[in-house]
């Protein structure tokens, strides 16, 4: 039986750990000798799938709580190499190994990011009960080693997805269409679809709804051509929770909205609005489904440092201040903001319950019931 432990972290822990905010690297020799102390009292190897930390959205969460946690930024990583670094792999292939290798050379956490890991790092882990190991996107590693982290995402989608409507709404939209283009299929990837999409519906009952699995977290130019076919076909806004694929859909956005169309990307894990900026104060990502990553690394590199690491199931909700969304761009005006705040405050009392999975969404009046979204 599947052991899930929700652990609603208490608001000092998190208010310390949301102090956080926000260079690829090959895999490197096996050297015999560990990796020397930190300050901070851990030393820690984050593996990545061949998206790295360049994907603008997943992986750059995670490297940011790193960086945060030993007071280094992305432009000074100045403890890399000697006490904290990333390795990408670039085949799945590479997932054993690199993970080996990081406990050849006795880092104190090993962290992996992404459901992809999981096999892997359960082989290696068993081999190695004394070596601390972490996944995020993942619940079901059942080793007194490992510690899963996993995220209401569904709950902060529906936030974006009550955006995207209150904004086709102020816009006068007749019949709304929103699309949904997600990367690999699974529970985790589903939760942001059918979060979205009981947003939306909150607002707009009788909107129409597309998706789309890339099935890569790699592959920007397959979203971004299944974005345009969709914003050609009237598609208001596209939500894509895909890894450095969903970049792609950004970039049609992007390339529209200075074509002066009125379509919107909506972007996922981290505030994408950069990357959707097309003039000095505008952006083609309306908003975006802030994933914190960073605030699962502080949890288990804290847990390291203070000797309280065990094997559990940590939930970082949106009481947790786990999800949220952003506001960076000035097309969320005050009255759509203050709306989603509301949905915000009901979601956290408890007013509001958002369904996880696509086969509890589908019991919602107006669902589609022909998604792709699969629940594993």
């Amino acid at each position: 039986m599947k052991k899930v432990l929700c652990c609603v972290v208490m608001a000092g822990i998190i208010a310390a750990a949301l102090v956080l905010a926000g260079c690829t690297k090959q895999k490197s020799e096996v050297v015999s000798a560990p990796v020397a102390p930190s300050e901070a009292g851990v030393t820690v190897r984050l593996l990545t799938d061949a998206t790295g930390i360049d994907d603008k959205s997943f992986n750059a969460a995670a490297w940011r709580g790193i960086l945060e946690f030993y007071g280094d930024t992305w432009e000074n990583t100045r403890q890399r190499g000697a006490v904290y670094d990333v390795v990408t792999a670039q085949t799945q292939d590479m997932y054993i190994p690199n993970i080996r290798q990081a406990t050849d050379e006795q880092y104190d956490l090993i962290v992996t990011t992404g459901f992809t890991f999981a096999d892997a790092l359960t082989e290696v882990a068993e081999d190695n009960p004394n070596q601390k190991y972490m996944i995020v996107d993942v619940d079901w590693v059942e080793l007194p080693n490992v510690l899963n982290v996993i995220f209401a995402e569904h709950e902060g989608s529906y936030l974006v997805g009550v955006a995207a409507a209150l904004k086709a709404k102020a816009d006068g939209i007749e019949q709304p269409k929103f699309g949904f283009i997600g990367g690999v299929p699974g529970a985790t990837i589903t939760k942001f679809e059918v979060g979205f999409i009981q947003g939306v519906l909150s607002v707009l009952p009788d909107a129409q709804f597309l998706d789309y699995y890339v099935n890569s977290w790699g592959e920007p130019g397959l979203a971004k051509t299944q974005a345009k076919t969709w914003y050609d076909s009237r598609v208001y806004a596209i939500y894509s929770a895909a890894g450095g694929s969903g970049n792609g859909t950004i970039a049609q956005a992007k390339e529209y909205r200075i074509q002066g169309k009125n379509v919107w990307a909506i972007g996922v894990d981290s505030d994408q609005y950069e990357e959707g900026r097309y003039t000095d104060t505008e952006s083609a990502v309306l908003t975006s489904m802030l994933k914190l990553v960073e605030t699962g690394l502080t949890y288990g590199l804290n847990a390291v440092k203070n000797k309280t690491f065990k094997g559990e199931v940590i939930t970082l909700d949106m009481r947790a201040e786990g999800v949220g969304y952003s506001t960076t761009n000035a097309a969320m005006t005050q009255d759509i903001i203050a709306q989603i705040e509301q949905a915000k405050q009901q979601i956290v009392s408890g007013q509001i319950t958002i369904a996880a999975t696509n086969a509890a969404a589908k019991q919602i009046p107006g669902f589609p019931q022909d998604l792709k979204a699969v629940d594993d």
